[in-house]
């Protein structure tokens, strides 16, 4: 035994060998605070970006996309992408293990001649000769085991469950472009509705306006110059309602299909008109720094990048020698009954060493082509950084001047309104022209027009931000790495 220990401590060292290069995460060089955080700005109260959508209070909006993170059909192939790469695990790891395989054989072999008897030196041809009836069983089991001296199915096991954990964040991604993409085709619906409303209220005002005009010019009081600029304008605001409404349709189509719905199912249930939900005037507190815990994509790129570093040692690791053992087992016998006998057993023990000499440059190129994998990987993790920090200060900056916007055009839709109330009245007491009329209707009309779609942008780009700074992603809310697949869409 004393003989022996040094052997076997020498092949729990080379067992305990991982060629090729051990992974450390990368650092990001992040700023100390955003540049488009303006001061002055209030913090929201919801500081949960789990579930961000929640700050609009709106909740047709929090049932949408609680529906569509159960139901989606992207989000389903991203769950059966994590489940495929736990299996990818489990076949990267069995290489760890022996393989053992059970084998059976039954033979009959009969022929008229003896040639095991000529060959032997028998009875010549046609002197008696016999016929061969041969009979044989086996059974018994077959073990081949290549040892990991150097780490090669280490790492591959390695790279497996970096590209599982990736699968997992490209799902938890999928939770977060989706809650955006709700929100956002959402809030374009209510503003489509917000702004038909709009024009329905306007066509109702025209017409009232309409009869006026016409009336007055039937006593003589205007010309048909007045009715015809009226109905001018009346036809002009009618024709932008099934523009709009056609615009609302489709989003709400378009929320149907990302809750795995046919088109119209949700129609009875969108089609009641609601103003736009109210964005609320704080922004969620955040640092650069949380971006990489919080955004899925930056987690996904640097466990991509985890795994190609790990594929740099399965490539280095076929420059060294392989060790394989065999190993067999087996019981033959010419009958049934005696099979099993310990007499019939036989054994077979084989352990041998592969050392590449020439590969015309394969493994090596394999190892060149698998650092470049790597690099690519680095690449993309740092493209991933930089994009998170350009999209949140994108939105922080869209978001600061649609407030500064919303608030000219508040002033500019409460003068106009005064403006056509004074030159309604005027033109009744006959102090100014029909044109002065139509002018501040239509400056009123579009700066209403404006402030909607003012609201509309606001919350989205609020929206835009919490999407920037990776929220939407629960991994408590289910249970992903096992919930099965779709009976439908298997």
């Amino acid at each position: 035994m004393r003989r022996r220990l040094p052997l076997v401590l020498a092949a729990t060292a080379l067992s305990a060998c991982n060629v090729g290069p051990d992974y450390r995460k990368p650092e990001a060089q992040l700023p100390a605070t955003f540049a488009e955080a303006r001061p002055g700005l209030p913090a929201a109260a919801q500081s949960d970006l789990s579930k961000w959508w929640k700050v609009f209070h709106d909740p047709e909006l929090d049932s949408l996309v609680a529906r569509a993170l159960a139901a989606n059909l992207d989000l389903e192939t991203a769950a059966s992408r994590v489940r495929q790469a736990r299996e990818q695990e489990i076949i990267a790891g069995a290489a760890e293990w022996p393989s053992l395989s059970a084998t059976g054989l039954g033979a009959n072999v009969h022929n008229n001649s003896n040639p095991l008897g000529q060959l032997g030196g028998g009875a010549p041809s046609g002197a008696g000769s016999t016929s061969t009836n041969i009979k044989l069983y086996s059974a018994g089991f077959d073990a081949t085991w290549e040892i990991d001296l150097f780490g090669g199915t280490r790492r591959a096991v390695e790279a497996a469950k970096a590209n599982t954990e990736a699968a997992l964040w490209e799902m938890h991604d999928g939770e977060v472009t989706l809650s955006a993409e709700i929100a956002d085709d959402y809030l374009n619906l209510r503003a489509a509705q917000s702004r038909i409303a709009l024009l329905e209220s306007e066509l109702k005002d025209q017409r009232q306006l309409f009869d006026i005009v016409r009336a007055r010019a039937q006593t003589g009081f205007v010309t048909e110059l007045d009715v015809n600029q009226q109905r001018t304008l009346l036809e002009n605001v009618q024709a932008q309602v099934p523009q709009l409404d056609a615009e609302a349709r489709a989003m709400i189509h378009a929320l149907a299909v990302l809750m795995a719905e046919p088109p119209e199912a949700l129609d009875n249930e969108l089609k009641t008109v609601q103003a736009i939900p109210g964005a609320p005037p704080g922004l969620p507190p955040a640092l650069p720094s949380d971006l990489l815990r919080r955004r899925p994509d930056i987690r996904e790129a640097e466990r991509k990048l985890a795994a190609a570093t790990a594929q740099e040692g399965v490539a280095i690791a076929d420059l060294y020698p392989k060790i394989d053992l065999i190993g067999s087992a087996a019981f033959t016998a010419n009958t049934l009954s005696g099979l099993f006998s310990t007499r019939n057993l036989g054994t077979v023990g084989i352990g041998y060493i592969t050392w590449p000499i020439f590969e015309a440059g394969k493994i090596h190129a394999n190892i060149r082509s698998s650092k470049e994998a790597e690099l690519q990987a680095y690449f993309a993790w740092r493209k991933a950084v930089l994009g998170a920090l350009q999209d949140v200060e994108d939105s922080l900056a869209r978001y600061a001047d649609e407030q500064q916007h919303e608030r000219t055009l508040i002033a500019t839709e409460a003068a106009a309104s005064s403006s056509e109330a004074i030159a309604r009245e005027q033109y009744t007491n006959g102090l100014v022209t029909f044109i002065n009329v139509l002018s501040a209707e239509t400056t009123l009309l579009s700066a209403r027009d404006q402030l909607i779609q003012s609201r509309q942008a606001l919350a989205q780009n609020l929206a835009a931000i919490y999407k920037a700074l990776g929220g939407g992603w629960d991994e408590a809310s289910v249970d992903w790495e096992t919930r099965p697949p779709d009976p439908e869409n298997k």
